[in-house]
């Protein structure tokens, strides 16, 4: 009996090009990720048409953040469903670094900045979330939902933080080297469950 979960990161959103930590900051989708997802909801619909999704994409799940609802809501459409909100699966919190960009927070807070270069697991900004802490609260809530439709096929909408800490603990990649695994916008990535062994059939497919 396998399980399959279509994890996806939000579409690219207003402001992206500036290269900001956003984290929980609520920004909306831009045009451009509009149709990033429009894209990405036609292959969707086109795998399960295809005879791909054999039992059918039956949920789909998001973070509570604005571009992971749109995101979702806009995939699930072809299928009937609205995304049911799981607030776990937002993006880490970058405390006071939020908003800011890599060479503004270098600047702003150096001695912060070094602390997290050397110890980017365990290391938060004030106000945000270690590697490790976001890990905590995401992967419980993972698992719990591919047990809970076990033999069934699940869409979850997160964020590009998240999805890498998912896809290094599936296949048991220390999280040090969490910036190896490239997410892009809107892309697609697809997990077959056989019982308890995970198996990665595609990673950071975009359309």
């Amino acid at each position: 009996m396998v399980t399959t979960v279509y994890l996806i990161r939000h579409g690219q959103t207003e402001g992206s090009d500036e290269n900001r930590y956003k984290g929980h900051i609520d920004v909306p989708l831009s045009d451009e990720g509009m149709k990033q997802v429009g894209r990405l909801s036609d292959h969707m619909s086109g795998l399960f048409n295809n005879g791909s999704g054999s039992s059918g994409l039956s949920h789909i799940y998001c973070s509570d953040l604005v571009r992971a609802v749109r995101t979702a809501e806009i995939i699930g459409k072809p299928f009937g469903l609205m995304p049911d909100i799981i607030p776990q699966l937002r993006e880490r919190s970058f405390g006071q670094w939020e908003g800011m960009t890599f060479d503004e927070i270098r600047e702003t807070y150096p001695g912060e900045f070094d602390a997290w270069v050397k110890n980017p697991l365990e290391f938060s900004p004030v106000g945000g979330e270690s590697t490790l802490e976001v890990r905590g609260r995401v992967m419980p809530v993972f698992y719990e939902l591919v047990g809970r439709h076990e033999g069934g096929s699940i869409a979850l909408v997160a964020h590009g933080g998240i999805n890498r800490i998912v896809l290094c603990d599936i296949l048991g990649i220390p999280l040090l080297h969490i910036f190896r695994i490239e997410q892009a916008f809107a892309c697609l990535n697809i997990l077959d469950f056989y019982e308890e062994t995970p198996v990665l059939r595609a990673m950071n497919l975009t359309f």
